[in-house]
C-alpha cells in the first residue's frame, strides 16, 4: 500500500493549535449567518430575562413584602410571569435555530467528506479500512452536528449567563462578589489542566469505535470463508478483542467526561457556603439587605449551575474537537493523480501515435520505498490486436493492467495512449476509451438493466445496443428471454455477476478492453460464447487479456511474459508456455 494515503487508525495525531481549530470550526457555520444572528439575539434576550428576574425578586422582598403592599406584590408577580414567558420563547427559538444549523452542517460536511473520498485514488482505499472510513462519515460528523445544534449554543449561553451574573454580583456588592467567584478560579485551573487528558481519552474511544466497525465490516464481508472453514471461533475471538478494546476505551472516555461534574458541584456548594457566611456578617453590619442576600444566592446559582453544565458540555466539546481532527485528516488528503493541463506540459505533447498504448521506461512500486513491481518496462500495443499477459502469481500482471487504465500512476516513465501521456486525458475521456473488467465483479443493488446502464455516462437505448452487438444470445443463455433484463441481481451466482460485468464493459465499445482474469468464474462453454462476442467488437478495439487458463490466451496475436519486474515478448504460445513454467518454478 502507498503509505502517503494511510490515515492514522491507532492514535490521534498531535492536536492543532486551539485558535486554528476554532477558526476551522467557524468556517463550517460561516454560511449560516442569518440563523446564527437570530440565535444570538434569542440567546441574549433569554439571558437578560434570567438575570433581571433576581433583581425584581430582591426589590419585592425589600419593598413590597417588607411594607405589606400586596397590590404592588401582585403587579411584580405579573411582571415576573412576563419575564419568564419571554425567556421561554427566546430559549425555544435559539434551540430551533441552532438545531437547523447543526443539521445543515451535518449535510454539508458529509457531502464534503464523500466528495473527497470520490477524488482519492485507488491506493487510498487499499491502504485504509472501510469500517474506519464509515465511522468517520457517520459517527464523527454526527458528533460535530451535535456540537453546533446543541453543545455550542448551550456553552455560549452558559458563558454569557455566567458573565452577566458575575458582573451583577460585583456591582451589587463587590466584596461579596469576590467571595462568590473565588472558587471559580480554582475550577478554571483544574479545567485547563485536565482538558488535554479528556480530549485524548475521547480520541482513543473514537479510534476504537472505528476499529470495531472495521472488524465487523471485514468479518461480514468474508463470512462465506468463515463458514466454509468452520472458523466461527476465529470470528468470535477477533470480534471479542475489538469489542473489549472499544469497551475499555469507551469506559475511560466516560470517566474522563464525568470527571468535571463532581468537582464543579463541590465548588458551587463552597461558593454558596461562603456567600451565606459572609452575607450574614454583612447583614449584621447593615451593609446588605435580606432581599439582596436572596438575590445573591440566586446569582450564585446563575453562575455555578451553568458551570456544572459546562463541565458536561466541555467533555462533549473535546469529543467534537477529536472528531473534527479525524475528519480534517481525511479532508486534507489530495489526489496527486490529477489531469495534466494540455498545452502547458511537455509530457502532454503528442508522441508516436502509431501505437494505441505504449509503456516508455515505466517503473512502479506500491510503497514509496518498497520493491518495484515493474522496473523500466517498455512495450507497445497496436490497434485492433489481441494481447495476452502471462506470468506467475505476483509477477505484476494485474499491476500492469491497473497502470494501463490509470488506476495507478508510474513512479517513473510514461504511459502513452495514441501518443499522448495517459495523465493528460480527462477521467471521462479515459473511461470512454478504456474499459476494464476486473477479476472480482461488483454489481449495484437493482436490476440487470440498471447495472448494464451504469457503464454509460449518457442515456442510451440498452436493448438496441444489445441487439447491435449481438449480446442477446449471451444473456438468454442464462435467463429466460421473456423476463428480459428486469431480474434483480441479489441472487445471481458469481459467474453470472461476472457475465454482467463483462457485458457492461463490452457495451461501451471501447478502444482498449482489458480483461483481468475476467473469465475465471465462467465455465468453458460460456467462455467460448464470450469469445465469439469479443470477435464481433469493432475492428479498432484492442484487447488485453490477463489470464492463467492457457486456452484463454492461445489465440492471442502477441503474448507477453511478466515476472521479476520485467515484461518481455514471449513469441508464440509454445514459447510463452515454456517461460511460464520456468518462471513458476523460480518463484
Amino acid at each position: 500500500m502507498n503509505t502517503q494515503y494511510t490515515l492514522n487508525h491507532d492514535e490521534l495525531q498531535p492536536a492543532a493549535p486551539q485558535g486554528k481549530t476554532l477558526n476551522e470550526l467557524w468556517q463550517l457555520i460561516a454560511g449560516q449567518k442569518m440563523a446564527l444572528g437570530l440565535t444570538l439575539l434569542a440567546l441574549l434576550l433569554n439571558t437578560a430575562m434570567g438575570l433581571w428576574a433576581p433583581v425584581l425578586v430582591a426589590y419585592v422582598i425589600d419593598n413590597a413584602m417588607a411594607q405589606g403592599n400586596f397590590s404592588e406584590l401582585l403587579r411584580y408577580a405579573v411582571l415576573l410571569l412576563g419575564v419568564y414567558s419571554v425567556a421561554f420563547v427566546a430559549n425555544y427559538q435559539q434551540v430551533i435555530r441552532m438545531g437547523t444549523v447543526g443539521q445543515q452542517v451535518l449535510f454539508d460536511l458529509r457531502n464534503r467528506v464523500f466528495q473527497t473520498l470520490q477524488d482519492l485514488p485507488l491506493a487510498f482505499f487499499q491502504a485504509n479500512r472501510a469500517g474506519d472510513l464509515i465511522s468517520r462519515i457517520n459517527n464523527d460528523t454526527s458528533n460535530l452536528s451535535a456540537l453546533f445544534s446543541e453543545t455550542l449554543v448551550r456553552l455560549v449561553g452558559s458563558f454569557v449567563l455566567m458573565g452577566g451574573a458575575a458582573c451583577i454580583m460585583l456591582v451589587l456588592n463587590w466584596p461579596l462578589g469576590l467571595v462568590a467567584l473565588a472558587p471559580a478560579v480554582v475550577l478554571w485551573i483544574v479545567t485547563q489542566a485536565l482538558s488535554p487528558w479528556v480530549r485524548q481519552k475521547n480520541a482513543l474511544s473514537l479510534v476504537q469505535t472505528g476499529a470495531l466497525s472495521s472488524q465487523i465490516q471485514e468479518s461480514l464481508e468474508n463470512f462465506k470463508i468463515i463458514v466454509a472453514f468452520e472458523r466461527r471461533d476465529y470470528f468470535r475471538d477477533r470480534f471479542a478483542l475489538a469489542n473489549t478494546a472499544n469497551y475499555e476505551a469507551a469506559c475511560a472516555a466516560g470517566i474522563a467526561n464525568q470527571v468535571f461534574s463532581p468537582i464543579y458541584g463541590f465548588m458551587s456548594q463552597l461558593a454558596q457556603l461562603a456567600v451565606l457566611g459572609y452575607g450574614v456578617y454583612l447583614l449584621t453590619q447593615g451593609q446588605l439587605t435580606v432581599g439582596l442576600l436572596v438575590a445573591y444566592f440566586t446569582y450564585v446559582s446563575r453562575f455555578y449551575d451553568p458551570l456544572r453544565q459546562v463541565a458536561m458540555l466541555w467533555s462533549s466539546f473535546q469529543l467534537s474537537l477529536a472528531s473534527w481532527q479525524r475528519i480534517r485528516d481525511l479532508l486534507d488528503l489530495e489526489n496527486p493523480m490529477r489531469q495534466l493541463p494540455r498545452g502547458s506540459e511537455d509530457v502532454c505533447k503528442k508522441g508516436n501515435a502509431d501505437a494505441i498504448l505504449e509503456f516508455e521506461s515505466v517503473s512502479f512500486a506500491y510503497q514509496t520505498e518498497g520493491n518495484r513491481v515493474l522496473n523500466h518496462v517498455n512495450f507497445q500495443l497496436e490497434q485492433g490486436k489481441t494481447y495476452a499477459f502471462v506470468g506467475p502469481t505476483g509477477g505484476g500482471k494485474s499491476t500492469t493492467a491497473g497502470l494501463m487504465s490509470r488506476l495507478f500512476d508510474p513512479v517513473e516513465g510514461h504511459i502513452r495512449f495514441h501518443g499522448e501521456d495517459l495523465r493528460c486525458l480527462s477521467s471521462q475521456e479515459r473511461a470512454d476509451k478504456i474499459a476494464f473488467i476486473l477479476q472480482e465483479p461488483f454489481l449495484f443493488a437493482g436490476t440487470i438493466a440498471d447495472n448494464l446502464r451504469y457503464g454509460q455516462k449518457e442515456a442510451f437505448d440498452l436493448y438496441t445496443q444489445i441487439e447491435q452487438l449481438q449480446l442477446r444470445p449471451v444473456l438468454d443463455s442464462l435467463w429466460d428471454a421473456q423476463s428480459k433484463l428486469d431480474i434483480t441481481v441479489d441472487n445471481l451466482s458469481l459467474g453470472q455477476k461476472q457475465l454482467i460485468a463483462f457485458v457492461r464493459a463490452v457495451l461501451k465499445t471501447p478502444e482498449l478492453l482489458i480483461l483481468d482474469e475476467a473469465t475465471a468464474n465462467i465455465d468453458t462453454a460460456t467462455e467460448t460464447l464470450l469469445e465469439s462476442v469479443l470477435n464481433r467488437l469493432p475492428p479498432h478495439t484492442t484487447r488485453v487479456i490477463i489470464a492463467h487458463r492457457l486456452n484463454t490466451i492461445e489465440n492471442a496475436d502477441v503474448i507477453f511474459f511478466v515476472n521479476g519486474g520485467e515484461i518481455q515478448q514471449a513469441g508464440n504460445f509454445k514459447a510463452a508456455l515454456g517461460l511460464l513454467l520456468s518462471g513458476t518454478r523460480k518463484s
